[in-house]
């Protein structure tokens, strides 16, 4: 699908970010997944955005809400959700 969002990295250059998965789970509801093994230095930048970008969207438009999924590997590890909806209530991120 070639989504992107763009953020402003550690070096304060602007960058394209390309989440890792669209998960449409109803005609008005997507989440956009982001999945890391580990964190580096833009990733806290990356999910700031995300959260933003779904924000921002979800304020503009309400035929469909938008939701940000960050999923830790050691936290899934630890969590081992059974199905999506456990995703959701485990991994959302907060509204802004």
């Amino acid at each position: 699908m070639h989504f992107k969002i763009d953020y402003k990295n550690s070096s304060g250059e602007i960058k394209d970010y390309y989440p890792d998965f669209l998960v449409k789970v109803s005609e008005r509801e997507i989440y956009i997944v982001e999945t890391k093994g580990r964190e580096d230095l833009d990733d806290l930048a990356k999910k700031k955005r995300l959260q933003q970008w779904c924000a921002d969207v979800n304020r503009v438009q309400t035929k469909v809400k938008y939701g940000a999924i960050y999923v830790l590997e050691d936290k899934y590890k630890e969590y081992r959700p059974r199905n999506f909806a456990e995703v959701i209530k485990i991994f959302e991120l907060p509204s802004l």
